[in-house]
């Protein structure tokens, strides 16, 4: 069981939660106190440094943590006040490492394997947590383990791309055609806006990836989505020339704000 302290999202902080919770340490108190009674699975928390600059808590929630016998922490290295901006500010973990002896994840601003290993190096931290590169580059943590044994990595292939997406949207697909039959409220429903969502991130740093995406964000529907996706992907691993696939080295597309509520 792990409790998110850390999610910044305006609807979840008005409601005193996720990061809501570090301005009421005593009540984390408690929460830490009742849950550990509840439960003997184990136990963890994710937090951030604190609400601003002005109120870091990051130690003292450790130490708590700690003594009320949760079995490890996860830390985003930025305050909510931060949300996702600025550089995740790694001597933190480090501090938070040297503090307690529960094992500590270090999460904030791991976008390669090589973040990775610098951020173990740096901090001590005893493992990373990946937040919004993951969805963007799902190979990464295969990626973190061939870097970590021998130094180097694999990168996708425009195959490797096409066969993940295709293979995720179509089992969305396949839910919703599942599920339909069930009361409402247990049906996946139209699946193109889900689509659409992950889009952002799955085509981010593909070549002409802004062209899929302006596709997919036209398609009314889930099936007309995953023929979009077929039809670009066909035509890269044809070798189609593309004139508009250089415009992707600057395209800056931002990743949707739903996405990244309780990203890291």
């Amino acid at each position: 069981m792990d409790l998110n302290l850390g999610c910044p999202a305006k609807r979840v902080v008005g409601s005193n939660g996720g990061s809501g919770l570090l301005r009421d340490l005593p009540r984390i108190l408690e929460i830490f106190k009742a849950v550990r009674k509840a439960v003997t699975i184990p136990f963890t928390v994710k937090f951030r440094l604190g609400w601003s600059d002005a109120d870091i808590v990051c130690l003292e929630l450790a130490r708590m943590a700690e003594g009320e016998g949760l079995n490890g922490l996860a830390l985003h290295a930025r305050t909510r006040e931060q949300g996702y901006s600025g550089q995740a500010r790694w001597e933190w973990i480090a501090r938070v490492k040297q503090a307690v002896k529960i094992p500590v994840v270090g999460n904030g601003d791991i976008r390669t394997p090589e973040d990775a290993a610098a951020m173990v190096a740096e901090t001590g931290c005893d493992a990373v947590m990946i937040g919004r590169a993951a969805p963007s580059n799902p190979w990464i943590f295969r990626q973190i383990a061939q870097y970590t044994a021998i130094g180097s990595y694999e990168r996708p292939t425009v195959e490797d791309r096409y066969r993940m997406i295709r293979a995720y949207f179509q089992m969305l697909l396949d839910e919703a055609e599942a599920t339909k039959e069930l009361p409402r409220a247990a049906r996946l429903g139209e699946t193109a806006g889900k689509m659409k969502q992950f889009a952002t991130w799955f085509t981010h740093g593909v070549a002409g990836g802004a062209k899929l995406r302006r596709a997919i964000y036209q398609a009314k529907t889930g099936s007309k989505v995953l023929a979009q996706v077929d039809e670009f992907f066909s035509a890269q691993l044809a070798g189609v020339e593309d004139p508009d696939a250089a415009l992707e080295e600057n395209d800056s597309a931002e990743f949707p704000a739903e996405m990244l509520e309780c990203g890291s």
